[in-house]
This record gives structure tokens, C-alpha cells and sequence, in this order.
């Protein structure tokens, strides 16, 4: 039998009534039925297995067992921290990352970046993206999207933290930086234009490594995913 997943602010272990939007999703939209087997989590790294004990419009009763830590983290955290883009490109960034295993998102405004600002109800739209995301994926952890700031704030903020930035002038690889960061880590990305000249002078002031991607060029909504792919998908290998 398949097995659904579903989110929930609160787990404890018993029976829970769950209402709202998830309801919906448990009832309507997958048509769950008494004993039909499914996964909560709370968003936050616990989960707990259960069962639909009753179905009706708007509400669904679910039997939890014992709440337990989830299994699908990846050791290592890593943050992306990417360009406003535009149009669906930050959501696939999002989308992407979370499938993946990025740990939370940070969007700022760099000087070639498409958008200038991400308004409240896109953040909200890409933070209901992670939300999906991270069910659909089987992580109990949704990565928290930040508000945006600007490239000069982030800076600041990450001085003195393992930071990797794309580079096609670097000389670095991708591999000798993150052997030599040893632990967590954000990566770093710029809009279609790439960084300028100054941005690059900051990140330098603040410490932050440049890594060579290799002779493709990727897409602004391309290097963040590749960057977690390389850096997380070996702990599968």
C-alpha cells in the first residue's frame, strides 16, 4: 500500500485530527480511507508513522505512533544562497534545492540580478514550494526561504563562515573546496549577468572561496541545484 505523507505544525504520538489545507490533500485529493497508512511530519526533522482511523469533508483522524527523528537529512548542511531571478526560476531554484537536501535559502538583491525585490506573498508562494517539496521528497525538515537582502548584507552576515561562490575565473575546484571546508557550508550564485567586478572584491574581503564549475555555462536556476547535487548526492554514491 502506499504510503502518504503529510505535514503537521505539531506531532504527538495518538490520535490527531487534521484540518485545513491538509485535510484537504489527505481527503480530496489523494481520497484517503480508514487504514490507509501515512507518514506525518512537522517541518522541523521529526516524524511519526500512522494511520487514517476517519475520512469525512474537512477533517481526517489520524492514529500516530511514536514521534522519532527523521531519516532523510544529509549530514552535511548546506545553504543556498541565490540571485532574485525571474519569473518560476527562483521556485524551480527552491523546488530543485529541497528535493536535494538544501538546508535553507537565502535570495538577495545582487547588482545584475533580474529583480530588485521578492514582495511577501512571492516569499510566501516559495515557502508553500519548499513545503511541497519536502513532502513530495520524503524529508521531514522544510528549509526555511528567507527574505531577501542585499548582496552587501549577506555578506556580512556569512563573514567568516564557510562560503563558496561560482567563479568561472577560479582556479579552485569544486571538490578541493569542499574537502578543505569540512564542515557546513552555503553556496553562493549570481542572476544570468553574474557577479560584477565589486561583488567579487567583497566576497574576497569577507573571506569566501570561488570555485571553477567547469567549461559549461549553467543558467542562473542551473548552478544552484548542481552545486547541491556535487556536494550532497555523493554521501548515496
Amino acid at each position: 500500500m502506499r504510503v502518504f505523507r503529510v505535514h503537521l505544525e505539531e506531532l504527538q504520538a495518538g490520535p490527531v485530527t487534521v484540518t485545513g489545507s491538509a485535510a484537504h490533500h489527505l481527503g480530496q485529493v489523494l481520497r484517503s480511507r480508514p487504514g490507509q497508512k501515512v507518514i506525518a511530519f512537522d517541518g522541523k526533522g521529526n516524524e511519526a508513522e500512522g494511520t487514517v482511523t476517519e475520512a469525512a469533508p474537512g477533517r481526517v483522524t489520524l492514529e500516530l505512533g511514536e514521534v522519532r527523528a527523521g531519516q532523510a537529512e544529509a549530514s552535511v548542511a548546506v545553504t543556498v544562497a541565490v540571485a532574485l531571478l525571474k519569473g518560476d526560476k527562483l521556485r524551480t531554484v527552491v523546488r530543485q534545492g529541497t528535493e536535494l537536501g538544501a538546508a535553507a535559502f537565502r535570495p538577495f538583491v545582487s547588482r545584475h540580478a533580474e529583480l530588485r525585490e521578492l514582495s511577501p506573498s512571492r516569499l510566501e508562494r516559495l515557502r508553500r514550494v519548499a513545503a511541497e517539496a519536502a513532502r513530495q521528497s520524503g524529508r521531514a525538515v522544510i528549509p526555511e526561504v528567507h527574505a531577501a537582502v542585499s548582496v552587501e548584507a549577506l555578506a556580512a552576515d556569512l563573514s567568516g563562515s564557510a562560503v563558496i561562490y561560482a567563479d568561472p575565473l577560479a582556479e579552485a575546484t569544486l571538490g578541493e573546496v569542499r574537502r578543505a571546508a569540512g564542515g557546513d557550508v552555503t553556496v553562493l550564485t549570481g542572476p544570468e549577468g553574474g557577479f560584477s567586478e565589486t561583488e567579487v572584491a567583497l566576497f574576497h574581503e569577507h573571506g569566501f572561496t570561488g570555485v571553477w564549475l567547469g567549461t559549461r555555462i549553467l543558467r542562473a536556476e542551473t548552478a544552484p541545484p548542481a552545486l547541491l547535487a556535487a556536494l550532497l548526492l555523493p554521501e548515496a554514491l
